[in-house]
């Protein structure tokens, strides 16, 4: 046994456990993007004094570990706050792969009385579904579980109420599974299937939660587009007159559903987690010290705090100005080495590359979708764009770098949590939610002769 000391707090350890498990079982868990392979090196920490990857690091001696201060996610729901407690209440409940969003409901009133954010402590064990799958695949869905409900009775804890009768839950389909406890390791290889898509209802105690009665969980589509979107549809309601609706969740991946009064048309864009920090040379979440504005007159950051990396807005941005600027040219490419935003914090080649895949993924998705149901701009009523960045996105730059179609800037609407919304509003009315589902068709891309085509086509920046 060795002893390791986290921040002041000793603890002991066998010989040879990795550093990144002993600061999860301490509670320090820290963010592993990459699910621990040791390339994205978002989770350097001092071992000694000397800077150590800890998802690498093997304990075979006392250490002293000393870790920078953790701040929360910055995250908006969108969602109007009485303050009003009434006698009638619930819960519903958003578990984002990045973020936590717990809504107190007042069913007297059909109002939100207050909501909670945290960050996913999941995040520790990887940035993305894919990387939490292949965790669970190598080592159970337990500790990926546990990790969850405690943050979610935290949650529930610091309201300081009695017993609420219900929960109801929506989320991708992977942190559905683990939030119930699920293996969700089948969804990490073909034909990618899911132990569950229904709805479920269960006993909240033997979930592991407190100070609520039951569970009710709203149903997904497919392995990779979740009761989230469900929520999201359900939010926004079905378009009228023949038209149709977009719906793109822009998160750690990029769920994107084309629907009319009749059926839905869904995929999920890999896109990688790049909008969430992952896979950028100085990419961070949106916490304290991260760019999330840039423009030729100067930055700005969350908690306007010097800058210590990039989150999504901000790399939007950046790519923008550098367009823009003629700093990067119609195929990406950059004469300089990199491109100094602060001090430490800047952008390179390879993240311009990075960009450009996600861009081209989440683009050509929305054409593959349309041409499939062979429409045009026009019949798009609106395009709503929700999760982790759409509330500060500058939509004009977004069309600027090709994330998104210039034809739909003016049809964009960013309504935050969508997810969180639209549970809220099930929680409320507990409608039927299967006119959502029974009649929706998943993509697969990866099939997709078209979708290829496009992709390729799509890298390219319009300058």
């Amino acid at each position: 046994m060795h002893k390791v000391i986290i921040n002041g707090v000793p603890q002991f350890v066998a010989d040879g456990t990795l550093l990144s498990e002993a600061l999860i079982k301490s509670g320090n868990g820290i963010d592993h993007p990459c699910g621990g392979k040791g390339i994205c090196r978002k989770c350097l920490v001092s071992v000694n004094g000397k800077e150590e990857l800890s998802c690498r690091y093997k304990i075979k001696s006392d250490i002293v570990v000393s870790l920078s201060e953790n701040s929360e996610i910055l995250s908006v729901t969108g969602a109007i706050e009485t303050g009003v407690i009434t006698e009638k209440l619930c819960f519903a409940l958003d578990i984002g792969t990045t973020t936590l969003a717990l809504a107190l409901v007042s069913l007297d009133e059909n109002k939100i009385i207050k909501v909670l954010t945290r960050t996913n402590p999941q995040r520790a064990y990887g940035a993305d579904v894919m990387t939490r799958i292949d965790y669970c695949r190598k080592n159970g869905a337990d500790a990926l579980n546990k990790a969850v409900i405690a943050e979610i009775n935290s949650m529930i804890s610091a309201f300081g109420l009695h017993k609420i009768e219900k929960l109801c839950v929506s989320g991708n389909a992977t942190m559905l599974h683990l939030f119930f406890g699920i293996d969700c390791s089948s969804m990490g290889v073909a034909p990618y299937t899911p132990v569950f898509l229904e709805g479920r209802i269960a006993n909240a105690k033997e979930l592991g939660l407190a100070g609520v009665e039951y569970v009710e969980a709203l149903p997904s589509i497919s392995a990779f587009v979740g009761a989230d979107i469900v929520a999201g549809m359900n939010y926004i309601g079905m378009p009228a007159n023949g038209r149709y609706n977009l719906l793109i969740d822009l998160g750690t991946n990029a769920e994107i559903v084309l629907f009319d009064e009749k059926s839905a048309l869904c995929t999920a864009a890999a896109a990688g987690p790049c909008f969430e920090g992952a896979n950028v040379s100085c990419g961070m979440s949106a916490t304290d010290g991260a760019v999330c504005s840039y423009t030729e007159s100067g930055i700005k950051t969350v908690g306007d705090l010097p800058a210590k990396g990039i989150c999504g807005t901000g790399l939007v941005d950046i790519i923008a100005e550098l367009l823009f600027d003629e700093i990067i040219d119609e195929t990406g490419f950059m004469e300089c080495e990199q491109f100094d935003i602060a001090d430490g914090v800047y952008l390179n080649q390879a993240d311009i590359r990075q960009y450009q895949l996600a861009k081209s993924a989440v683009y050509s998705a929305i054409i593959t979708l349309l041409e499939i149901r062979n429409i045009s701009f026009d019949d798009i009523e609106k395009m709503y764009i929700s999760g982790g960045f759409s509330a500060k996105i500058k939509i004009g730059n977004a069309v600027k770098t090709g994330l998104l179609p210039k034809e739909l800037a003016s049809k964009c609407v960013p309504i935050n949590n969508s997810s969180l919304l639209g549970t809220f509003e099930y929680a409320c009315s507990r409608n039927d939610l299967s006119v959502y589902t029974d009649n929706a068709d998943y993509v697969d891309l990866s099939g997709n002769s078209a979708f290829a085509d496009l992709f390729i086509e799509n890298m390219m920046f319009e300058v």
